[in-house]
């Protein structure tokens, strides 16, 4: 079914909103990254943000991951709802996130390796082999979201917005004890405490729970403004090379003010949007771009980077970041990685397509399964998921460089390898798979 058609069956019922915000926030995700990133004529990749640290304060417009995030809870409940199984549950949602996830992962990792093998993995290539997987701390995080929505969901139907706040008190604890009690390692549970408390915030709004959005944003805004005035918090929302204290790795409770500003913002904003997508032809926009933004989203960077490889292979001059020659190259350097990434997105989309149902969930549901059956799948699905995320995230920590030498990072307190963390992944993915196909 083309486009036209899948916008013009859209039900009536449907919140075109959330699918807006969705595509716009990563969109935007993706135009920060190509701007952040400050290649030098040496190769050098640095990060606008420090080189010109005044541009800080747009991050607190711009970093939208949060949006996302809370889009991934409206969407989960909606989802767990209509299919209750938890294996089928997980296949279900998984499947438009892994598919192209294994894809980019397989064609990077044989490409590092034929580089690795011929020599030719110095310079910017070898930089760019270490930085195209670290977005993929996102489908991590994602996959978790995913994994705990059947648990979460059921407190939240249970206790509402207390629910939310038990999460937010986890996460105030966890920066208690790491700034003021100086406990290690338990910053990392805010990961967990961080994104998922904004991840409730989406099921929040499936109930139309969040009835005061200007009082969600207000009273983000101003405890994320007074966090970073008076706290530890840097002013960054994004991560900085070399900074002691990073809002985003692990997430801070700055971090989730913002997050709470941010969907009070969105909020406000639904009429209007909602006006917006209403129309024909901005629906089948949104439309089309929902069908690729996961694959948009996993190559942006390769194009990026692919962009900068060209222009130091044809001897152009890359002025220093930041300055007005810098500045006077952006929307070309911009306009070419928009140009490669739909190149890359013609050649992988058909990835991130959804696989036909089985016959017998197309004619009349899932076969039935015996509760100690259901107990199984849901253990494997569980057991198949934690296995992904943590590949995944350990991929986006090491990177494909040095696979020979077997270059090693750190996953909170486990060294891995970009092998380990490929076969992980691999692993998670296939007992996702059987588990949900039941």
């Amino acid at each position: 079914m083309g486009i036209s058609e899948l916008a013009a069956a859209t039900p009536a019922s449907r919140d075109r909103y959330v699918d807006l915000l969705r595509v716009a926030s990563l969109a935007v995700v993706v135009l920060g990254h190509w701007l952040m990133a400050a290649v030098t004529a040496d190769g050098q990749v640095g990060n606008l943000l420090a080189v010109a640290p005044g541009l800080q304060a747009l991050t607190w417009a711009l970093q939208v991951m949060p949006v996302f995030f809370f889009v991934g809870g409206f969407s989960h409940a909606l989802a767990h709802r209509s299919r209750p199984r938890y294996a089928a549950f997980l296949r279900a949602r998984l499947q438009r996130l892994l598919r192209p996830t294994m894809v980019f992962i397989g064609v990077w990792g044989a490409a590092a390796l034929a580089l690795q093998l011929l020599g030719a993995d110095g310079g910017l290539t070898g930089v760019a082999l270490r930085l195209v997987t670290q977005p993929l701390w996102f489908i991590g995080i994602y996959l978790a979201m995913v994994a705990f929505t059947p648990p979460l969901l059921g407190l939240h139907e249970r206790y509402g917005w207390g629910a939310f706040a038990g999460l937010v008190a986890g996460a105030v604890l966890v920066d208690v004890l790491r700034f003021a009690a100086g406990v290690p390692y338990v910053a990392f549970l805010n990961f967990a405490f961080v994104w998922l408390a904004v991840h409730q915030l989406g099921f929040l709004r499936a109930d139309g729970m969040i009835r005061r959005p200007a009082l969600l944003a207000v009273a983000g805004l101003a405890g994320a403004g007074l966090l970073v005035a008076l706290g530890p918090y840097p002013l960054s929302m994004v991560g900085m090379p070399g900074e002691k204290v990073s809002n985003m790795a692990p997430p801070t409770l700055a971090l989730l003010c913002h997050g709470l500003w941010l969907v009070g913002a969105v909020e406000l904003l639904k009429g209007p949007g909602a006006r917006l997508t209403a129309r024909a032809g901005v629906w089948r926009t949104v439309v089309g771009a929902n069908g690729i933004a996961m694959t948009a989203f996993l190559w942006h960077l390769t194009a990026m980077l692919g962009v900068y490889g060209a222009l130091l292979a044809l001897d152009v001059a890359l002025p220093a970041p930041a300055t007005a020659g810098w500045w006077a190259q952006v929307p070309l350097r911009i306009g070419a990685a928009a140009v490669l990434t739909a190149l890359l997105v013609a050649a992988f989309r058909r990835f991130e397509h959804p696989v036909p149902a089985a016959p017998s969930a197309r004619t009349g549901g899932l076969p039935p399964v015996s509760g100690r059956g259901e107990a199984h799948l849901a253990s494997l699905a569980a057991l198949g998921v934690t296995l992904a995320l943590l590949g995944v995230l350990g991929l986006s920590m090491t990177g494909f460089g040095g696979l020979l030498e077997g270059h090693t990072a750190t996953l909170v307190v486990l060294r891995v390898t970009a092998p380990a963390a490929v076969a992980m992944a691999l692993t998670g993915w296939f007992l996702v798979e059987r588990a949900g196909r039941g």
